[in-house]
């Protein structure tokens, strides 16, 4: 072989690799654009939530109460205690969106040393109830808020409702945390934590 035909071939090997760093480099430019234009669309893409929501103000009404020890017909059976806790929420909810929105459940999530309790809001008739049968909490009526509102956009709603728990005075006392579920049909739900003080009436 000659040295003019060795020359030629290292000169083909250096082109070689002088190709192959080029297409390195074009590869990694192309995927650095590729995933800036990705996290455009993205970014530019993002909505905010449709619903917001503030809670106002909480209150709780621990409850004891013993059965009579008598059927509807007067004869006795055995006296029964019941421990139940009515939580009270006094909560405003907006529509930043572009639709109507309308909310089909809304949960109390008590975090106790055992997990969490959850308990579904009461219709606005049975919260109505509540202050019907209890008469010494009527003094803190207040207009309720529907678990099943429809919020138009633009529009703020305001308003009360009761979760019930079934628990005692004690049990409650070791809470460690409360929080909300606002459930929207079609939508992502609504999630907001308690962290002012609890009224106990």
């Amino acid at each position: 072989m000659s040295l003019l035909q060795q020359e030629s071939r290292e000169a083909a090997g250096e082109s070689y690799t002088t190709g192959t760093s080029h297409v390195i480099i074009a590869t990694v430019i192309a995927v650095v654009l590729v995933s800036a234009a990705v996290t455009v669309y993205i970014v530019a893409g993002e909505k905010p939530p449709a619903s917001t929501g503030e809670v106002l103000d909480v209150w709780a009404h621990p409850m004891h109460t013993e059965t009579s020890g008598y059927d509807a017909n007067g004869a006795s059976i055995p006296k029964e205690e019941i421990d139940q806790l009515l939580l009270f929420t006094h909560v405003r909810l907006h529509n930043q969106g572009k639709q109507p929105i309308f909310l089909h459940q809304v949960l109390a999530n008590l975090t106790l040393p055992d997990g969490i309790h959850s308990s579904y809001a009461a219709t606005t008739a049975d919260f109505e109830r509540v202050f019907k049968a209890y008469a010494q909490l009527q003094q803190w009526h207040s207009p309720p808020i529907s678990p099943d509102l429809t919020i138009q956009p633009g529009e703020t709603k305001e308003g009360t409702f009761v979760c019930s728990f079934r628990m005692t005075k004690a049990d409650w006392e070791t809470r460690k945390g409360l929080g909300y579920t606002f459930n929207f049909q079609y939508l992502p739900a609504l999630t907001l934590e308690w962290k002012g003080a609890i009224t106990e009436r």
